[in-house]
């Protein structure tokens, strides 16, 4: 067990003395903090953080990180403040503490949300100071090694965490020894029977590879003897959680998976590199399609290496890794390497430079994510484990997880580039915007000023900067469109009343909102707008002394007082698909709960019980200069003949009309029934498109589909002219 006295001497290595002392002196605060307090184990509490200590002294971290390290549960577990640390330590330590230090005074509806809003919290605090983040690694790896005390849910709960978020992270911050260990200890705790089998199965088969990979490894040698090339050569052990992986997603079974040897050579220099897989596809034949350049082109965390795969004898296939010393340092330390191996340098290396860039899409996407929850969903999309590399126009390599897109792509590059774009060229030629990428294509994204990111295209995105963007734009257009539409549905029934809103003195609008319990008038008019409160009810509020002016035509609003339709209104507005209202036709607007308003055609069956109930049905009419496409059905009989179809749908399209939906009912041998969904812009546009349709010889009937049933009922649709 590491004592205090272990540790400074290890720690007197690279540190100065004066340095020693400091950690010496937050140790024993530490163990003053916590005295009295012991971990599960039965041992002193203090035990946990001077182990946490330990293992960053191992990547000869700062004496900053090993303060931190051995008080980062003071604040949370003791009645230390943090304002305490920071009198005693200085700010910087006091922030790194804080920032690992879970959100204990705050009560959370689910053990989920807790977990999603303490790491929202790490993540604001990685990217003030990304030692924060190695601390929080340290700490939990520490936490997988005592895992055994623990009952065996908790111990599944935690195993099952750090393989979803800490070992994805350490993968993503290139440290490659920590990863392995989160996961196999992650394996054991949450499937130790799969566990206990496969290890079972390795040590089983080891004896029988062990003269194989002695053959390998000889004649490896030889061959980069001969070449005079220098180089240190080892078989690499597979890891039980990696064949697991690659048991369950490639389908592959055990002995497939071990009857490929792998091994790894390093050498000095990346010259050396290139010369080693020459002299390699010499000795063996090289597997086509199987070799990868990580050193010209690196992984998203610095990751650096050549690979191939070779037929070895009696074709056994051989996996190869060729990389440099630097290069196996930053593999197995990632980010750490810094530390480790540069503790006298203080320019940032690519690895640091990575997991800034890393750590800053997280604060956009923690910026634009509704909830904690959603936040964390995006984090693990966005720890994809596998990359695809692709090209900007002008040559620029971007790293994407598997399965992106060009609008992936597109925000990859920079959000606004993201939500104006329209179209894509990969590499060359136009292609739509969900087909997925691959690596080395070129991709190109055509923007348009003014248009909008797609709610569609969350159905297809992959990252989780994509998917937080989209997501944030739609909410916020959503919020804007149900606070105009609330704002126009008040005005309105205020209108009854003989006044507008921004007539109404401020002070009685805060006396209104302070006794529904809102604090914004964006709030209510949204509330409004969305249909989860009742606009004639607000006016009554807001106007309680007031009696509503006498409205004309039996109780009906006038021409004037009816609600104008632009057709522009967006998501809060939506149209009826049971009768399919256009432009010309009579119209009256459902108020529907969380949907905003839905329009109906006025003599639509479907809403014939609440047409005239004043709180669920609202008099409207279509605006003059109404604007866009709107969808409507028709119903065509004609005689079968060949290419009528072909016929019909380029009478439609002559007419500058939009066919959405086709489907054909043969009704005899010689007649068909044939029902269309259109785009139509009013009902004039409809007269001349079913007038054109009416020419076509064969056809005998054209009629408009007024009005369905409501879908629980099955009935024939009714169908005027």
């Amino acid at each position: 067990m590491t004592t205090i006295d272990s540790l400074a001497t290890s720690l007197s290595g690279y540190l100065e003395g004066e340095q020693v002392n400091l950690v010496r002196r937050a140790y024993y605060y530490a163990e003053q903090a916590h005295d009295g307090q012991f971990r599960r184990s039965g041992e002193p509490y203090v035990t946990h953080p001077l182990a946490v200590a330990g293992i960053l002294s191992e990547m000869h971290m700062d004496p900053q990180s090993l303060v931190a390290a051995m008080l980062h549960d003071v604040i949370e577990d003791t009645g230390i403040s943090k304002l305490a640390v920071k009198g005693q330590f200085g700010d910087a330590i006091a922030e790194m503490v804080d920032g690992v230090s879970k959100l204990n005074k705050i009560t959370f509806s689910s053990h989920a949300e807790a977990q999603a809003e303490n790491f929202q919290k790490m993540a604001l605090a990685m990217a003030k100071d990304i030692r924060v983040i190695l601390v929080k690694l340290a700490d939990r790896l520490h936490n997988m090694r005592t895992l055994d005390v623990l009952s065996p849910e908790k111990r599944r709960r935690v195993a099952r965490e750090t393989l979803d978020i800490y070992a994805p992270i350490a993968n993503r911050l290139g440290m490659n020894a920590i990863r392995l260990e989160f996961e196999e200890l992650g394996f054991a705790a949450l499937y130790p029977m799969r566990a206990r089998r496969i290890n079972a199965a390795v040590k089983s088969v080891r004896g029988n590879r062990k003269e194989i990979v002695k053959q390998i490894q000889t004649a490896l040698e030889a061959c980069l003897v001969r070449e005079g090339m220098p180089a240190r050569i080892f078989g690499r052990e597979k890891h039980l959680y990696g064949i697991y992986e690659k048991m369950r997603a490639k389908r592959k079974s055990f002995s497939e998976i071990m009857d490929v040897y792998a091994f790894r050579i390093v050498v000095d220099k990346v010259d050396t590199c290139y010369r080693v897989l020459g002299a390699v596809h010499n000795l063996y034949k090289p597997v086509p399609g199987r070799f990868k350049d990580y050193i010209a082109i690196p992984k998203a965390n610095g990751y650096q290496s050549l690979h191939t795969t070779l037929f070895g004898m009696h074709g056994v296939p051989i996996e190869i890794q060729i990389r440099t010393e630097e290069m196996e340092a930053m593999a197995n330390n990632g980010i750490a390497a810094h530390w480790l191996y540069k503790s006298h340098d203080d320019t940032p290396n690519n690895a640091h430079i990575r997991a800034r860039q890393w750590i800053n899409g997280l604060l956009e996407m923690q910026q634009n994510a509704g909830n904690s929850l959603e936040f964390i969903e995006n984090v693990k999309i966005d720890l994809f484990p596998d990359e695809i590399y692709v090209f900007t126009p002008k040559g620029t390599i971007m790293e994407l997880p598997a399965g992106s897109t060009a609008v992936d792509f597109a925000y990859a590059v920079h959000t606004d580039v993201g939500n104006s774009c329209v179209a894509c060229r990969i590499s060359r030629r136009l292609a739509p915007l969900s087909e997925p990428l691959e690596s080395g294509q070129t991709v190109e994204i055509i923007t348009a000023p003014g248009t909008q990111p797609n709610p569609a295209w969350l159905s297809f995105v992959v990252t989780g900067k994509a998917r937080s963007n989209i997501r944030h734009f739609l909410k916020n257009q959503r919020h804007s469109e149900s606070v105009s539409l609330g704002r126009r549905l008040l005005n309105k029934v205020l209108g009854s009343f003989g006044t507008q809103l921004e007539k109404i003195p401020p002070e009685e609008i805060q006396k209104a909102l302070r006794q529904i319990n809102l604090v914004e008038l964006d709030n209510l008019l949204e509330d409004i707008g969305l249909g989860n409160r009742m606009a004639y009810v607000v006016a009554r509020l807001l106007m309680p002394d007031t009696v509503p002016e006498a409205v004309q035509d039996n109780g009906k609003d006038s021409k004037h007082s009816s609600l104008a339709i632009r057709g522009s209104e967006g998501m809060v507005m939506s149209y009826a698909k049971c009768c399919h209202p256009i432009p010309g036709d009579p119209i009256i607007g459902h108020i529907s709960t969380g949907r905003g308003m839905v329009i109906h055609t006025d003599s639509c069956s479907n809403i014939a019980e609440i047409h005239d109930n004043p709180e669920k049905c609202i008099s409207v009419r279509w605006d003059p200069n109404v604007e866009g496409e709107f969808s409507v059905e028709i119903r065509v009989e004609l005689e079968n003949e060949r290419g009528i179809i072909a016929k019909l749908a380029t009478t439609i399209t002559g007419a500058e009309a939009n066919i959405e939906k086709i489907s054909t009912v043969e009704r005899d041998a010689r007649f068909s029934i044939v029902n269309l969904s259109l785009n139509v812009r009013n009902r004039i546009h409809l007269a001349r498109v079913m007038k054109r349709i009416r020419l076509i010889k064969p056809v005998s009937k054209v009629t408009r589909v007024k009005s369905r049933k409501a879908p629980t009922k099955t009935s024939k649709s009714a169908a005027a002219s």
